[in-house]
């Protein structure tokens, strides 16, 4: 984003920072077995496997389960700057079906960030497979940081 010039060292203990404080609060990741592989500055990936209770009628993973991986993966990029950002829209294509069982990853990176919005794009594949899904994220930056802890420490 175009906040003040700090070293590549600090971008990344601020995006770890930042990752952190929002893990220790996201319960809709923990309940769904999701893991925070890595965060850098603008870029986030997150990994997910289909469990049983998250396929359709037709035993495959439910959209919305796919839906839910890649806008964690994308909130985690938006807010590596360690400041509170939120969705302004997102939209999904769905390319191949995962499968109960399956290890999918979440592969977010920013595109463009400008003022208080942002661009970011997600790629949801299976861990050794093929794509199943591309997610667009538009973000908005609200008032606030994600964890004032970082700020305080600085």
């Amino acid at each position: 984003m175009d906040e003040q010039k700090i070293s590549p060292a600090e971008a990344q203990a601020l995006a770890d920072a930042a990752a952190q404080a929002m893990w220790q609060r996201d319960t809709n990741a923990h309940a769904r077995g999701m893991e925070l592989v890595a965060v850098s500055p603008g870029e986030a990936t997150v990994r997910m496997r289909v469990a049983p209770d998250m396929v359709n009628g037709h035993h495959i993973c439910h959209g919305g389960m796919l839906f839910t991986l890649a806008d964690t993966a994308f909130a985690y990029a938006c807010n590596s700057y360690n400041l509170n950002t939120v969705a302004s829209a997102c939209h999904i294509d769905f390319l191949a079906p995962a499968r109960e069982g399956e290890l999918l990853e979440a592969r977010a990176v920013e595109r463009s960030a400008s003022g208080r919005t942002g661009v970011y794009d997600v790629t949801v594949s299976v861990v050794d497979g093929g794509t199943v899904a591309l997610f667009r994220g538009k973000s908005y930056r609200i008032r606030g940081e994600v964890t004032a802890s970082f700020t305080d420490a600085a």
